[in-house]
């Protein structure tokens, strides 16, 4: 079982971490989120980082313990550095454009794809055929990649479709005459 919980989540300069009634507030800026720790965590607080500590030795709290950790600990760090993740289109025709607050993705269909891009997530187009999806939460940017991902993921044939940069395509053999 992992003991992820028992360390500490250390809070680089120019953060600052409120805790009132098991909430806490992580603000960086004008930036700021909140994360409900569940009840049967304790937080303490101090100049060092913040520490949490189960209350008893359920294996429903112990989980929790380590799950309340890394989510703070998640938000922190993006917070200081972000998160990004990097999405490639390999096909004849794939490519993408930002324009304003949209992403227009052409990925073979008769259409192009809109994709609204919502607050607090910025993408980048350094090449036609690649994204840089980066954001101070690591949940939302893991799930518009995920999304972007959906329109057409990779296809075992070929290797044609939206994927991660490194990712690896199991391709199959065609078929034989």
């Amino acid at each position: 079982m992992s003991r992820i919980g028992k360390h500490m989540v250390a809070i680089p300069s120019g953060i600052n971490v409120a805790c009132a009634n098991n909430v806490l507030n992580i603000k960086k800026g004008n930036i700021e989120q909140t994360y409900r720790v569940p009840s049967c965590v304790k937080i303490e607080i101090s100049s060092e980082g913040i520490l949490f500590t189960p209350n008893n030795q359920e294996r429903a709290t112990r989980a929790m313990w380590g799950t309340s950790q890394r989510n703070v600990s998640n938000i922190i760090v993006g917070l200081d550095k972000g998160f990004k993740i990097d999405l490639e289109m390999v096909g004849v025709g794939y490519k993408a454009a930002v324009n304003g607050k949209k992403l227009v993705m052409q990925l073979g269909f008769s259409h192009d794809i809109e994709y609204d891009i919502p607050d607090g997530i910025s993408i980048a187009c350094s090449k036609p055929t690649s994204l840089t999806i980066s954001g101070h939460s690591k949940k939302q940017v893991g799930d518009v990649a995920a999304l972007l991902r959906s329109y057409r993921k990779p296809e075992p044939y070929k290797g044609k479709g939206v994927m991660k940069v490194g990712e690896f395509v199991y391709r199959k053999e065609g078929k034989k005459k």
